[in-house]
């Protein structure tokens, strides 16, 4: 990495100390763009500046001693340059490790810090503060897996091996109780990490390359149209009850998550051939969604316009305290499912493909990246096969009817 890194010096010519001398600046650069680190505390007169090859003049004591300074400099530049991750502040990084304001990257967790100080950076432009918690909390459990498996408070980057993460990935298991796929999920960030690494030269081969996550078939609580009747039907005396339960069915009749549901402003409300539709993207990827705003949810925000404080479309409480409302709501209708916020958006797809809408059309609607993910309430959606199984039945036990077996 450090070919493409360049070190030149030039005479500050614009200012001069009482004698006349003008101070030796220094730059680095990379790739044609160019940083001044600042002066390098050595002054010369004009006249012994060599401008081509940016040397001092000469062969006097003086100006070889001059020399060798500039190119200690060089090398100590070059040094710090080549250990750095590759980044949209890179020259910036080397200037400050340079002049004392910043460290330099070498370990593994240090190159962890400076991962999780570029992500810091992108939230709000691409990148959200949840996707950031997440990193930080992998940083911590393997900071800490170090620790208590191994006995160290960081590794050097070319220490991690395969045996380690299997080690690691044990350890958020057992010690952590994780679930398998939150424990291939928090490997998978570490595996992020590295692959930064990879890119920024820290690493020469990836440690994963052999590595098979392990990923158990998650179930997909949802409600039933029986279910979801019995709680849209039942009526609770508690207003703050009432109103959870009014902004779960919302979600159940639009496939949105909490966190979109929540961020749902007047703005997102638009017409299209005379029918109203919402229209946003995915907080979690980004991804755009349009939904047909269904007679249910209309009226459910036309029962809560102007109620929240916060000029929301809902009063929407914490992710955490619908869950736990939630509960309570399926333990009075006797729906004995873990009701969550999520559950929502996996009756919006179960009931859609069920009433016959297509998997495309689905997919689109809760914004999904690829249509594998939606084919998974496919594969949970009995009630779409007995419906497809009813259009045929009459033909098939037709088949049958002449049967002497």
């Amino acid at each position: 990495m450090g070919q493409g890194i360049k070190v030149s010096f030039y005479l500050r010519s614009n200012y001069q100390n009482r004698v006349g001398q003008h101070a030796i600046m220094v730059r680095i650069g990379i790739d044609g763009k160019w940083k001044t680190i600042g002066s390098s505390g050595i002054q010369i007169f004009k006249e012994e500046w060599d401008s081509r090859n940016r040397r001092v003049t000469g062969r006097t004591q003086h100006a070889l001693e001059i020399n060798q300074r500039l190119r200690l400099i060089e090398c100590k530049l070059i040094d710090i340059a080549s250990k750095q991750p590759i980044s949209d502040n890179y020259l910036n990084m080397v200037k400050d490790i340079y002049l004392g304001k910043s460290k330099v990257v070498t370990s593994f967790l240090q190159y962890f810090d400076k991962f999780l100080e570029d992500l810091k950076e992108q939230i709000g432009k691409g990148k959200t503060r949840a996707t950031y918690q997440k990193y930080l909390v992998t940083r911590k459990h393997f900071a800490d897996f170090l620790q208590k498996n191994r006995g160290r408070k960081d590794i050097a980057t070319g220490e991690l091996d395969l045996m380690m993460i299997n080690d690691f990935d044990i350890y958020l298991r057992t010690k952590l109780s994780m679930k398998q796929n939150s424990a291939s999920k928090t490997v998978r960030f570490l595996k992020t990490v590295v692959l930064f690494m990879v890119r920024c030269g820290a690493i020469e081969r990836d440690p994963f390359t052999n590595y098979r996550f392990q990923w158990k078939q998650a179930s997909r609580d949802f409600l039933s149209e029986e279910e979801l009747t019995s709680i849209m039907e039942k009526k609770f005396v508690t207003p703050r009850l009432e109103a959870v339960r009014d902004i779960f069915i919302f979600s159940c009749f639009t496939g949105l998550a909490y966190i979109d549901t929540a961020n749902l402003e007047a703005s997102n409300i638009v017409t299209e051939n005379g029918e109203p539709w919402i229209v946003t993207s995915r907080h979690k990827t980004g991804i755009p969604c349009n939904i047909p705003l269904l007679k249910v949810p209309q009226r459910i925000l036309k029962k809560y316009e102007g109620k929240d404080k916060k000029g929301r479309l809902l009063p929407i409480l914490s992710n955490q305290k619908m869950n736990a409302h939630l509960k309570e709501i399926a333990d009075v209708c006797g729906i004995n499912k873990n009701l969550t916020c999520h559950v929502a958006r996996h009756t919006f797809a179960t009931l859609m493909l069920n009433l016959g809408v297509s998997m495309e059309s689905v997919s689109r609607m809760l914004g999904h990246a690829n249509i594998e993910t939606t084919q998974l309430y496919a594969k949970i959606s009995t009630g779409r096969i007995g419906k497809e199984i009813d259009q045929i039945s009459d033909r098939i036990n037709s088949l049958a009817s002449s049967w002497k077996g």
